[in-house]
């Protein structure tokens, strides 16, 4: 049922971005416009019989599939001639960096704004540490580390991370995809897609031409090329659960990597990919078709995203949240606009989309972004996506930081101070890690993209 009730969703989306002019012509995905209805449709109990957390399962588990298919899929040398390997490198590099920055900028925003306004509404200024979860990682983290300030005290915590989760949700793709649409118009994407008529309404009329799904690489009569696709993301799921369990018992690290299940799944990926390729039967894995599987694993899974977060009535405390989100949203698109057309590389805008998405949403959200202008992931910017969560793992000092804060073992003040001794040291290392560089593109004036990667 969960399933049939996001595909009604995603219907509905489409004909809504077909029909109505002012969403057609923001270029809305049609998995954006389905994630809100059934997000408005669940905290109205439209659906009664369904049992919501089956969203959250749902996400999970696509949410691998998903880095699975990625990984799964070649990525070819990029137009500059630099390896794909290098460029994820430095993409993921990058992306990681800047994310840890805003994941300890951000609390500090937030402590510091309800430090001062939260008195008038009775909000202390501890709820303002929930932010990064609910921004910097959705409504799971969100709704999970609420849970953990519950245990110290500190009453419907998991309500207001999981209201910031669904605002950053909202700016995500009200702020990005205006973003990305710009992008197209001004030539600043990979693939400098034009923006014909079907590109507004979602959909190819029936004399227009449009590109092929991919090959059929097995005989129907044996087993169906899609079949056979989805079978090896089967396996690679199935040995990745055992690798994680495997990695789990590394004393230290072992749980907190093992818990990533999606960047096990796709290092898995690669590793069957590159033993297929050993073997000499890689040309079973069509790259084209296995990147309409990642797109098709992503559009279900941005709506189950938005049907899984709950909204609560949380009385005065909403002005402050609303205060509190649309100033770190402006941070947030303010660095991820200055480092992301800094990390040095032709996909210099993808990354940025998929920054901007995924420090207001979730991964699925930067990547709902990126295919935007990369609908057939051409470009490496998925992976980096996904590859980033290793330079993340840097970012647990700031959530050790605000859980002692929470707790009440260190002090609100020294604790924002404390939040803020990495940030240098994230900067010191994007210009070691050379990662941090003279801008590849720019959104306004004489130079375009091309001219300023020709001058350097």
């Amino acid at each position: 049922m969960a399933f049939g009730i996001i595909s009604i969703m995603l219907c509905l989306g489409m004909v809504i971005r077909a029909k109505i002019p002012f969403i057609r012509n923001t270029l809305a995905p049609a998995s954006v416009i389905a994630g809100i209805m059934g997000f408005i449709f669940i905290n109205l109990e439209v659906f009664e019989n369904i049992d919501t957390s089956i969203f959250n399962t749902v996400v999970q588990h696509l949410f691998t599939l998903s880095f699975i298919s990625i990984g799964l899929t070649s990525n070819p040398k990029s137009k500059t001639g630099e390896s794909s390997i290098k460029s994820v490198a430095k993409g993921s590099l990058g992306l990681g960096m800047i994310w840890n920055i805003l994941y300890a900028f951000t609390p500090i925003i937030g402590g510091l704004l309800l430090y001062f306004i939260g008195n008038i509404f009775g909000m202390h200024p501890v709820y303002g540490l929930l932010i990064p979860f609910g921004f910097s990682q959705g409504p799971g983290q969100a709704a999970t580390f609420g849970a953990i300030f519950e245990q110290y005290g500190w009453t419907n915590a998991s309500m207001v991370g999981v209201t910031f989760a669904a605002i950053g949700f909202i700016v995500a793709f009200f702020v990005g995809v205006p973003l990305a649409k710009y992008g197209l118009r001004k030539g600043l994407s990979v693939n400098n897609n034009k923006i014909d008529d079907y590109v507004k309404r979602g959909y190819y009329n029936k004399n227009e031409s449009s590109t092929m799904l991919g090959k059929e690489t097995t005989f129907s009569g044996n087993i169906e090329t899609i079949t056979f696709h989805f079978a090896i993301m089967g396996i690679v799921y199935v040995l990745s659960v055992f690798l994680a369990d495997i990695i789990s018992n590394i004393p230290g690290i072992g749980e907190t990597i093992a818990s990533m299940l999606f960047m096990v799944g796709m290092i898995v990926a690669y590793g069957v990919k590159y033993i297929m390729k050993k073997l000499n039967i890689d040309h079973l894995i069509d790259n084209q078709f296995q990147g309409k599987l990642t797109g098709w694993a992503t559009d279900y899974l941005i709506v189950a995203s938005f049907m899984a977060v709950q909204m609560s009535v949380v009385g005065n405390w909403i002005i402050p949240i609303i205060i509190v989100s649309l100033i770190v949203a402006l941070v947030t698109f303010v660095v991820s606009l200055y480092f992301g057309r800094r990390i040095g590389g032709e996909n210099d805008f993808e990354r940025t989309l998929g920054l901007f998405g995924t420090a207001t949403g979730t991964v699925p959200s930067g990547m709902a972004l990126i295919r935007i202008v990369d609908p057939t992931l051409n470009t490496t910017t998925g992976t980096e996506l996904g590859m980033m969560n290793l330079p993340m793992m840097f970012s647990y000092v700031t959530l050790a930081t605000i859980l002692a804060m929470a707790e009440g073992t260190l002090s609100f003040e020294l604790g924002l101070v404390l939040l803020f001794v990495p940030i240098p040291a994230y900067l010191i290392a994007m210009k070691i890690l050379k990662v941090w560089n003279d801008p590849t593109y720019q959104l306004k004036g004489s130079d375009s993209k091309s001219s300023v990667r020709t001058n350097k």
